[in-house]
């Protein structure tokens, strides 16, 4: 068969998106309990990374964010562990919540993770635990209060036009429900 740039196969299986596809995308919606989890794991690594000078770990660390950005869960040892372990052990209900700021928040992650392995890479271990205590502190409002710091400056970035509404139209219909609930 054939793989036409829709992601479909040509006399195939209609809309199934290839393989590819399905591994490099983000889920929309995210179950925030997950999203917390995960917050959780950042700080507890992000915490021991600092408290024990382990400046291999920021390797660990900017691998997780850049794995979650572009595959989601899928290829995050973190992400899988939430999703498929702790999560469903929990039996708490989902709590869904839209996508694209998560992945814009995730994005924010990848900077300041990839920044610290490179001000570790240079030697400069100091400046690279102040980046991964900034990291660590947004990662703590999500996990602790469920305050997304990036999500907040992904609805700023709509507000004022930078993103565009078509990214994230659902953002509206999800967060006007949570402030009903």
């Amino acid at each position: 068969m054939v793989s036409t740039n829709s992601g479909t196969t040509a006399g195939g299986t209609g809309n199934k998106p290839s393989r590819a596809r399905r591994l490099f995308s983000f889920p929309n919606p995210v179950n925030e309990v997950s999203a917390r989890l995960v917050a959780t794991g950042v700080v507890l690594m992000v915490g021991l990374t600092i408290a024990f000078d382990l400046k291999w770990a920021t390797v660990v660390i900017a691998y997780g964010f850049v794995a979650r950005v572009l595959t989601g869960p899928s290829l995050s040892p973190l992400g899988q562990l939430v999703t498929r372990v702790i999560t469903p052990r929990l039996g708490l209900p989902e709590r869904p919540v839209p996508g694209p700021p998560k992945r814009f928040a995730q994005g924010i992650g990848v900077v300041f993770s990839l920044t610290a392995l490179v001000l570790t890479v240079l030697g400069a271990w100091t400046a690279a635990e102040v980046v991964l205590a900034l990291l660590g502190a947004a990662a703590f409002l999500e996990a602790a209060f469920g305050f997304c710091l990036g999500c907040k400056i992904f609805a700023v970035l709509m507000r004022t036009g930078v993103v565009p509404e078509s990214v994230c139209e659902e953002c509206n219909d999800i967060w006007a429900r949570q402030r009903a609930a």
